[in-house]
């Protein structure tokens, strides 16, 4: 029992610390224990914790299934306190999660009622407390003044503990609401002094705004002003802390399926140890019978026959569960895909317009004093943009659909090329970056550069993060050169801060991130994980030399062809943007930052510029206006971008449509051509190619027209 607290403590801990990915580790540890032993008590436990953590990840469907487990297992225990804390369990899940009171009541009242039977008295203040808080929910006000009552009455702590404060703080917004606003003042002036001693902030910014309301209703204006500042001041600080555990509760998400295997199979193994007990109890049965009588015998070995039978019945059954269960294993493989699709596009989305408005306040010439905050600001809009193209690269090559494509460049200007894209890093972190090419290093070879890109940018990145006013070195070399191929072997090496040789395996987990006391960052843990993966398919590998407060080096080879003279790969011209000069776009954007972010870049060209909300929208405006070119969003209301792009194609079949959208092009492409788009520029874009683009589309479309009118004479 010892061991089982332990555990049940840890889960506390980590849950309250909002650490919901480890609590599931240690309740799906608990349940794997609880179910060797068969001990339903510590099961109904196990349960009951991972049904508080599905509902911190907004699960509610896995919330339910484990609260209704933990309630089976609690009444198999015969444990009354058990009991009633399922039913307690179960009436905040209703009351909370599908805000069905008259269900979250009822269980409400089965609480209380085994609480009095069991003479528990602290278990029965918390269920009248909550009940008072269902209650309220429900503006039932009777019955909340008569649990508050009873919960302060049952209340044995300290007069200035939590329990006691919430208490006080629901006594006020109950005189509020019952219009009575002198007692309401008295008790919330009375729980915010009691908070602050105990730094409560969500009690503070409940109590806070219920007296801006009450000083509001006795025509206390001022002071209903200063409380509502209060209030906004605790709600700040409150929504602030919450968005610091995002990142952690999305990790924890992505890792929900994998948890629900291990209990599952737990779940599978426990019925299997009782089948194979059961078995063996009659088999030892069998044979004692068999000792005495051979006729005994004989009837066992025809039961012993009949149960073959049944068995291969049922592994039949466990074979077709199985095969269910693989299929629901690849539907949540595919689930995850078309959540990280999801979760591109609508981060995309808003970063679009953060870093599309930083980059052009950058360009105001009144904004200069601002210009150290802009750059911050569009430098952490850039990284975040990062940050999800980690995700879904890992995504990518998770279900391999990442392209392999070879193509001739000089790794001497590969390399120079990234390093000039750290250079803010660089700066801010006061390092010096030096290039090391070997002369042995052909000057022009053939292979996969975006893929070798993505290695070293993955590698210079944690370089720079980690290492302050230090040296970071790229060092290319090649050891095995026979005229058509070279083994060239890359190194990027640091002086930052080391990596303890414990935890050099560690460092390729994915979402992974080494303590460190006397270094403040913290990144997303994909940028390693990535580069191994990358090696794997180009069979490779990475060698990480290091140790800690001594600095890191990390080193992989790969093979490429090796090219004698340059391929014919002639850059493409810039058009000349002046021609952009009083053209008219219309732009179909739902996003009203997205439209402005736009706006503005094509005005910068002097652009007539028109704006659709929505691709309904934009079919209507096309009936009456006059446009030399559509930018059309993908996903929006209404009307998506690929239906207005079919409805206008119908009367315009030569206008320029080009989608402007924040979707992976991958999934998408073949969908948005066939609509009758003529080109696509992912969000967020480089302002270059998008009016290039435009220009090549718009030039296109009067080159097709001259030569149809040409023809038709």
């Amino acid at each position: 029992s010892r061991y089982f607290q332990k555990l049940i403590d840890s889960s506390n801990t980590f849950y309250f610390e909002g650490d919901h990915t480890k609590s599931l580790e240690i309740n799906i540890e608990l349940l794997n224990k609880a179910f060797e032993v068969d001990d339903a008590y510590y099961i109904h436990y196990g349960y009951r914790h991972m049904a508080y953590d599905y509902m911190a990840l907004e699960d509610t469907l896995l919330a339910r299934e484990n609260f209704e487990k933990s309630e089976r297992y609690a009444k198999r225990s015969k444990n009354d306190t058990a009991i009633a804390l399922t039913y307690m369990d179960l009436a905040n899940f209703y009351s909370g999660a599908k805000e069905d009171h008259a269900r979250a009541l009822k269980y409400h009242d089965q609480s209380i009622e085994l609480f009095e039977k069991i003479r528990d008295s602290a278990g029965l203040a918390k269920a009248h407390f909550n009940t008072a808080l269902t209650a309220m929910e429900a503006e039932d006000f009777n019955k909340v003044l008569i649990h508050i009552i009873r919960a302060k009455k049952l209340n044995k702590f300290e007069a200035h503990s939590s329990f006691s404060i919430g208490l006080d703080n629901m006594m006020g917004e109950y005189y509020l609401k019952r219009g009575n606003y002198d007692l309401a003042e008295r008790y919330l002036l009375k729980t915010i002094d009691a908070a602050r001693e105990l730094d409560l902030s969500n009690e503070l910014e409940y109590a806070y705004l219920y007296l801006s309301d009450t000083y509001y209703k006795q025509e206390k204006f001022k002071e209903a002003y200063d409380a509502r500042l209060k209030y906004k001041e605790y709600l700040d600080q409150n929504e602030s802390n919450l968005t610091s555990s995002v990142a952690q509760t999305l990790s924890a998400k992505f890792q929900v399926s994998e948890y629900r295997k291990d209990v599952r199979a737990a779940e599978l193994r426990a019925r299997l140890q009782a089948e194979l007990v059961q078995n063996k109890s009659k088999l030892n049965n069998f044979l004692i019978i068999a000792f005495i009588c051979f006729l005994i015998i004989f009837i066992a070995l025809f039961l012993a026959y009949r149960n073959r039978k049944q068995l291969i019945k049922e592994l039949k059954i466990k074979n077709k569960e199985y095969l269910e269960a693989k299929e629901q294993s690849e539907k949540l493989s595919k689930a995850k895909s078309n959540f990280f699709s999801t979760v591109s596009h609508e981060l995309r989305t808003p970063l679009y317009g953060v870093i599309g408005l930083s980059t052009i306040l950058l360009e105001d010439e009144g904004l200069k004093k601002h210009k150290k905050d802009l750059t911050s600001l569009k430098f952490s809009a850039d990284y975040l943009l990062a940050l999800i193209n980690d995700v879904l690269q890992i995504n990518k090559i998770d279900s391999n659909t990442l392209e392999d494509e070879h193509n001739a460049f000089s790794p001497h200007e590969l390399v120079e090329t990234i390093v000039a894209s750290f250079e803010y890093m660089r700066i801010q972190n006061r390092n010096t970056i030096h290039i090391q090419v070997g002369e042995q290093v052909p000057p022009l070879i053939r292979g996969n550069s975006v893929r070798l890109s993505q290695i070293l940018m993955n590698l210079i990145s944690n370089a720079c993060k980690f290492t302050e006013d230090g040296d970071i070195w790229i060092i290319v070399k090649t050891w095995s050169l026979n005229g058509a191929k070279a083994n060239i072997t890359f190194t990027v090496k640091d002086t930052g801060i080391g990596i303890a040789k414990e935890k050099h395996d560690q460092i390729f987990d994915e979402f992974s991130q080494l303590d460190s006391h006397n270094y403040n960052y913290q990144g997303s843990g994909l940028g390693l994980p990535i580069v191994k993966k990358l090696l794997d398919l180009s069979n490779s590998s990475i060698e990480v030399n290091s140790e800690l407060g001594k600095g890191a080096s990390f080193s992989f080879s790969l093979t490429f062809d090796v090219l004698q003279q340059a391929e014919d790969q002639k850059e493409p011209d810039l058009l000349d943007t002046k021609l952009l000069k009083g053209k008219k776009v219309l732009i179909v954007e739902d996003n009203r930052i997205n439209q402005i972010v736009t706006q503005k870049v094509l005005q910068k060209n002097e652009i007539v510029c028109s704006i659709a909300e929505n691709g309904l929208e934009a079919v209507e405006k096309m009936k009456t206006g006059k446009y030399d070119l559509i930018l059309m969003d993908v996903n929006m209301p209404v009307m998506n971008g690929m239906e207005a792009s079919g409805e206008i194609r119908k009367t315009h079949p030569n206008i320029p449509i080009i989608a402007l959208t924040a979707v992976e092009v991958e999934e998408m492409r073949y969908k948005i051509f066939k609509s009758g788009m003529n080109d696509i520029i992912v969000k967020p874009y480089d302002v270059t190619k998008f009016t290039q683009t435009i220009l090549k589309n718009i030039i296109s479309r009067n080159v097709d027209h001259k030569g149809s009118h040409l023809k038709a004479i």
